[in-house]
């Protein structure tokens, strides 16, 4: 025979705790139309990375959040919002795991490298004839059209 299985989980510890319900901030000013010129209020809605910020942190019912949202993306097109705010951090140091190398690791002492400087010199002397070559056919080309005219 199968197992019974019971139905009942087992509560958790502060299921007994209600969350405060977020208040919007559209009701508590009494705002019935959002604009999207009002830029100052919209910025309210968004986080400081540009982003629109979820019902559940903005306190909005799923109406009001169409609106703001339908606000800050018409805002957006017209160049009043960012789409994308940049935030940078400063690096504090080298990371202790990675040293001074970053990602590339250590490099082999210059004696054991194979000598690329070879490859480099032939690559540079095919490109300066390539460009002498242009340069020859272009003044035969304007000396041509000279001549007709």
């Amino acid at each position: 025979m199968a197992k019974s299985r019971s139905t009942r989980r087992a509560k958790p510890k502060d299921a007994n705790r209600r969350s405060k319900k977020k208040i919007s901030p559209l009701a508590s000013e009494g705002i019935e139309y959002l604009d999207y010129k009002d830029v100052d209020t919209l910025r309210r809605f968004m986080s400081d990375r540009a982003k629109i910020r979820a019902r559940r942190v903005s306190g909005n019912d799923s109406q009001q959040q169409r609106v703001v949202a339908r606000a800050i993306k018409n805002a957006r097109e017209m160049g009043l919002l960012p789409y994308a705010s940049r935030v940078t951090t400063q690096r504090r140091g080298p990371r202790p795991d990675k040293g001074d190398r970053g990602d590339r690791g250590d490099r082999r002492p210059r004696d054991e490298r194979p000598d690329e400087s070879a490859n480099d010199d032939a690559a540079a002397a095919a490109e300066n004839e390539a460009i002498e070559a242009t340069e020859v056919e272009t003044t035969e080309t304007v000396a041509a059209t000279e001549g007709e005219a």
